[in-house]
């Protein structure tokens, strides 16, 4: 294969304005934690994305007996042991029967003895509306105040979100878009989930692909997602592909562009995820809650690139200590 790209730092500098606003930022996001348990009547503090929890399974990534030889120093053991969080994108949970196909499939990976290898929270949707860092984070931070204090910022999220037209009129967007729609009503396991931005594999970087096998779209359409993911793990095993895309050339495969896709860069198999039937944990209960799949907890060598990723560190960080310490307040743990 030709010779990867190599990661730098760069790639991740975030300017002193787009600093400035990730400040801002932040203490909406924790505004909106504290404030999570009545936007969602819910007895816990929730994310600050993808709140709702379908599930949390165990499982396992068996690595592929073919894996290229470049590859292979990054997976020295024939499995590793996985936490995976099957989610929705909204920020509010909502009772609903049929939730947007808004879908996260957050994977953990430990080492044999338990230690964290990586946080990898991927989505059924392989592209991101907005490159620039600063129209993200003013919109964010609208989308936030916009639950904390109602109308009032209405104006504010509206002129952000026109903000955002452009970079949704690409041809990638535009075809991911009509695809998820005609899978609206399909089961969340049949879809392929995606990590929006690059990730460092030493010094190269990739983008991940989910790809499940044998799975019936049609599964638990008369059912709530939930209902449908615990009845399914109940009589059947998952398995999926897991697949990676190499950096080449930033022309084709742009680090800080997210609205279009990658090419010129094969898919490579590097293994295969499988979670047994019967892998589904208790979801009544708010351990659930203080789990984090913050992908910046990752070891350095497997961390997110690109500066709309390095937003999420701070993001992240921020979100985790607000739901735990509310949490363990309200729970006493």
């Amino acid at each position: 294969m030709p010779n990867p790209l190599k990661y730098n730092k760069k790639f991740d500098e975030l300017n002193e304005e787009e600093k400035k606003l990730l400040e801002i930022n932040k203490k909406t996001i924790a505004d909106f934690v504290e404030q999570s348990p009545a936007i969602s009547d819910v007895n816990y503090a929730t994310r600050n994305a993808h709140a709702k929890t379908y599930g949390i399974a165990k499982g396992t990534f068996w690595v592929d007996p073919d894996i290229p030889e470049a590859l292979q120093p990054f997976f020295d053991k024939e499995k590793f042991d996985l936490t995976i969080r099957f989610s929705n994108a909204q920020l509010k949970i909502k009772n609903s029967k049929r939730d947007i196909p808004a879908y996260g499939f957050a994977v953990q990976i430990k080492d044999e003895n338990g230690g964290l290898l990586a946080n990898y929270p991927l989505v059924n949707f392989p592209l991101f509306p907005i490159n620039s860092v600063s129209t993200f984070l003013k919109l964010f931070t609208a989308i936030n105040q916009s639950y904390n204090k109602k109308w009032s910022s209405f104006f504010s999220l509206a002129a952000q979100l026109i903000k955002t037209i452009p970079s949704i009129l690409t041809g990638s967007f535009i075809k991911n878009t009509l695809k998820l729609i005609g899978k609206k009503n399909d089961f969340i396991l049949s879809f392929n989930y995606h990590s929006v931005g690059a990730y460092r594999l030493g010094d190269h970087m990739i983008k991940i692909k989910i790809s499940p096998k044998s799975i019936d779209k049609t599964t638990g359409r008369k059912q709530k997602i939930k209902e449908a993911l615990k009845n399914y793990f109940q009589n059947h095993d998952f398995t999926a592909d897991v697949l990676i895309q190499i950096c080449y050339d930033l022309k084709d495969q742009p680090i800080n562009k997210l609205n279009v896709e990658w090419k010129n860069s094969p898919f490579i198999k590097i293994g295969e995820i499988k979670i047994n039937k019967g892998s589904l944990l208790d979801s009544q209960t708010c351990t659930n809650e203080l789990l984090s799949f913050n992908p910046f907890e990752s070891k350095l060598i497997f961390q997110p690139v690109g500066k709309i990723q390095k937003l999420r560190d701070e993001a992240y960080k921020v979100s985790v200590q607000t739901r735990r310490k509310i949490n363990k307040l309200l729970h006493g743990k």
